[in-house]
């Protein structure tokens, strides 16, 4: 059983092991609240894992350290487990799954961690290390379902007390539910006024819809970047916790999260992962009530592969507008495309590429298509000039 006095406990050996991250003021990341972001994707590892990770294995006795521990992980826990072992001077044997960015596979690697890849998403891991947890007598370092990882999660909930005591509201990512678990147990054993809320990527919602619906579900697939949240079955004592201590559960989608990885990187400085960055997407596109409140948002990770973070930015920039691509149907005949040009132009965007292609059967013999990619300043802008060609007569298709 989860008790105050563990999350205490955790806190006390954690003092020289994870870092007390900081609270960031982010104003120009949300209008209508006053935001503050818990930058947990500055810790050790690059997220919170390490927190319950070392936890947990402090916990065991010599006996159990003796013959190792197992983990199974997207990447964050993984690492987590592998650099508590390495301090403990333990073996660790880590499944991941392969589809698993190669950033979070190496920097595992690097702490000296056995590295064994599954074929599918993160559940299919599990399985493969409870069975080698089963063979080998490897104590099972469970990334959420587990009361001392719980307690080590936990400590990022006393921490944004301290730091930002007048907090109303905190919003934290949800995969299988042990931070948003620590966290709002923490918290609201403090003071139960605060609203805790937790985030999920649409397409991976399972612990959303068991919260709504008060009964345990599971996917047979999850289809999310956000690879650090995309689990297919909640923990039971998670979900447990979160049913009694979390007020709401929202969803948000790959764009939205894309879009508050790109706005946090431009405005905050800050490089998220997708896990990381749900919470901070549900407050820029309002899916909370938290209007004119004190709120916290978590950022639980900032482990993103570099091209992964290039197809994030590209997204981000598109879905803000900021970068679109227009298909403009023309009479193939000289001038055109000088006049698409300085309505363009003199609305103060900047063309990065531009294609013509013969019209089709349907169209005049002398028609074409000219497909201009553009930079926009945001989505006002881009149907100014949208409004700007129409009204010179020009056809968008």
């Amino acid at each position: 059983m989860l008790t105050f006095d563990m999350v205490h406990s955790a806190g006390q050996l954690l003092r020289d092991v994870a870092k007390k991250t900081d609270m960031i003021l982010a104003p120009a990341l949300a209008a209508n609240c006053e935001l503050r972001l818990k930058t947990e994707n500055l810790q050790r590892t690059g997220a919170f894992k390490i927190r319950g990770a070392y936890y947990k294995i402090a916990s065991l006795s010599d006996e159990e350290r003796s013959k190792g521990v197992a983990a199974c992980s997207a990447g964050n826990h993984a690492q987590g487990v592998a650099l508590a072992a390495k301090q403990f001077g333990i073996k660790a044997t880590i499944f991941l799954p392969e589809a698993a960015p190669i950033s979070k596979i190496e920097a595992t690697r690097q702490y000296g961690a056995d590295i064994r890849l599954s074929k599918g998403v993160y559940d299919d891991a599990y399985t493969e290390a409870i069975t080698f947890s089963k063979e080998t007598g490897a104590v099972f370092i469970h990334p959420f379902d587990d009361i001392n990882v719980i307690a080590g999660q936990a400590t990022v909930g006393i921490e944004i007390i301290e730091q930002f005591p007048d907090v109303e509201a905190v919003v934290v990512p949800v995969g299988g539910g042990g931070l948003a678990s620590g966290i709002s147990f923490a918290i609201k054993s403090l003071n139960p006024k605060i609203k805790i809320y937790g985030v999920q990527a649409a397409g991976a919602d399972n612990m959303a819809r068991s919260f709504r619906e008060k009964d345990p579900l599971c996917a047979n697939n999850v289809s999310t970047f956000a690879d650090g949240i995309a689990v297919k079955v909640p923990g039971t004592i998670t979900r447990e916790l979160c049913a009694k201590y979390v007020d709401d559960i929202v969803t948000v989608s790959d764009d939205e999260t894309a879009t508050a990885i790109l706005s946090m990187m431009e405005k905050q400085k800050l490089v998220s992962e997708g896990a990381g960055a749900v919470a901070v997407a549900a407050v820029m596109f309002d899916k909370l009530p938290i209007k004119n409140k004190k709120v916290c948002a978590v950022i639980s990770g900032g482990n993103i592969d570099v091209n992964i973070l290039s197809r994030v930015i590209n997204r981000g920039l598109l879905k803000s507008g900021r970068l679109t691509n227009l298909e403009i149907e023309l009479t193939d005949k000289p001038g055109q495309l000088m006049a698409v040009s300085a309505i363009i132009a003199n609305e103060g965007a900047n063309v990065i590429s531009v294609h013509y292609t013969p019209g089709g059967e349907n169209m005049d013999i002398n028609g074409c298509f000219l497909n201009i990619s553009m930079e926009t300043k945001n989505r006002e802008h881009l149907e100014k000039i949208k409004t700007a060609l129409k009204n010179a007569g020009f056809k968008m298709c």
